[in-house]
């Protein structure tokens, strides 16, 4: 029989922070590929000048935040397929998947065609008509792009789920590879310019997808068993989620905005401070990704007791990186601002917020890794709302108040931002160690047809 007795020990409890590290350097090694991607874009493009180079900042922005709810909504399927594994019940993930492939379809075609009926509105945010247009014609082809992209998250999730990492990894960095080499021969010796960046990028995300729908094909997962009930758990836990990165993605994008409205110099620095802190920050988000996977294998398992000792494993591992990299920012940080620009005025914008991220970093490693223990746990409206609000309250009222009123500039919403994170961490954690995550977890657990053993229901 492939059910497991869910009181056997999970094979990876003896050595969490070794399991932690084999999920994680693959993903964080696809994270930086994404923004390599997106890099090469921008490399590639600038030659082309100031305008086609607006064009695709705004347009891919536009395509970004697009893609910011079914992205999330298709991270339920991940919870569900590790708490399966954890059950010893490792087919459930075929209709799990059916389920997030049949949602991602939908929801692409929706947003794509919306996207491309609504195109036109980026002319009007755009400071001249040149950019205006490149940044339609970027947008667009993007757009055509979104469903076999969402098709290729879906698949990303579930291998997560599976706990395979490095499957997507190996397709991430082959769809990277191939995009420099098509943006170079689509830009240039081809004369296609903003479109030849778009369609570069649109291919290889579709040799991605590809790659993950090959790998996946060798499991021979019962997908087209994926039933209503399926459907329902994926969005159910999905959503939450979904909402989250959305509204928080607005709230960092009108931050943008105002301090882009402040002037040139402090949206310079805050670009390039934003870019360094990359380094930090994706890192720490695929430590989020491999605890979420443990810990939902954990309430799968019965084992609820995992739950704490691989959060506080995951939390000492990503303030140990963010930690020494703080440390680095603090020494190297304006040596690398200078790479950037010889801006005087930029430079020392930038040192502000430098040492505004200085000090935030550990607690952001914090705030990384409960939130991905506690929806790994299937506890995902919590941190949700939490997330929302903290975003909205924090951060764009106090660049108006500290950035506008004091004349601190993109440093007031940087101390809105790490106001959030700090706070959000102790919370978040606070609801980690008192146990309420449990009766979310009940709930995951009836969502996919399970019911917890006699005593595990309440911790």
């Amino acid at each position: 029989m492939e059910e497991t007795n869910v009181k056997q020990e999970l094979r990876w409890a003896a050595q969490p922070v070794r399991q932690l590290l084999h999920l994680a350097w693959p993903i964080a090694v696809s994270m930086l590929s994404v923004s390599v991607m997106t890099l090469t874009d921008t490399m590639f493009v600038g030659w082309l000048g100031a305008s086609p180079l607006a064009g695709v900042g705004l347009g891919g922005t536009a395509v970004f935040v697009l893609m910011c709810f079914p992205w999330g909504l298709l991270g339920g399927a991940k919870v569900l397929v590790s708490q399966a594994v954890g059950a010893g019940r490792r087919k459930e993930a075929g209709p799990y998947l059916g389920a997030a492939l049949l949602l991602a379809s939908v929801l692409g075609l929706v947003i794509m065609g919306g996207g491309l009926a609504a195109a036109d509105m980026l002319r009007t945010l755009s400071s001249t008509a040149e950019s205006g247009q490149a940044s339609v014609s970027y947008f667009a082809l993007r757009a055509l792009g979104i469903p076999v992209f969402l098709l290729g998250v879906a698949i990303r999730e579930t291998r997560y789920g599976l706990g395979d990492s490095r499957s997507p990894m190996v397709a991430s960095v082959l769809s990277n590879g191939l995009n420099i080499v098509l943006d170079y021969l689509f830009i240039f010796p081809l004369g296609m310019g903003v479109g030849g960046a778009a369609l570069a990028t649109v291919i290889a995300q579709v040799v991605e997808t590809l790659v993950l729908v090959g790998v996946q094909g060798k499991d021979r997962l019962p997908v087209l068993t994926a039933r209503w009930r399926h459907i329902r758990a994926v969005w159910q836990l999905g959503w939450p989620s979904g909402l989250q990165w959305a509204m928080e993605t607005g709230a960092f994008s009108v931050l943008a905005v105002m301090i882009s409205m402040f002037d040139e110099v402090q949206m310079a620095a805050h670009q390039i401070v934003l870019q360094i802190i990359h380094f930090g920050f994706l890192p720490a988000v695929a430590v989020q990704s491999a605890v979420s996977v443990l810990c939902g294998q954990s309430v799968g398992a019965g084992r609820r007791q995992l739950v704490k000792l691989v959060a506080r494993q995951a939390l000492m591992l990503a303030i140990t990186y963010m930690g020494l990299f703080a440390v680095a920012m603090a020494v190297f940080g304006m040596v690398v601002v200078r790479a950037f620009t010889d801006d005087v005025a930029v430079q020392g914008a930038a040192q502000a917020l430098i040492w505004v991220a200085v000090v935030f970093q550990v607690f952001d490693a914090a705030n990384i890794v409960a939130r991905g223990a506690l929806q790994g746990t299937g506890d995902v409206r919590y941190p949700a709302v939490l997330g929302v609000v903290l975003s909205w309250v924090c951060t764009p009222p106090l660049m108006w108040l500290l950035g506008y009123r004091h004349g601190m500039g993109a440093a007031g919403g940087w101390i809105g931002l790490c106001l959030e994170i700090m706070v959000g961490a102790v919370l978040f954690w606070w609801r980690l160690e008192r146990g309420g995550w449990h009766h979310a977890a009940d709930r995951a657990s009836a969502l996919a047809g399970r019911h917890p053993s006699p005593g595990v229901a309440s911790g």
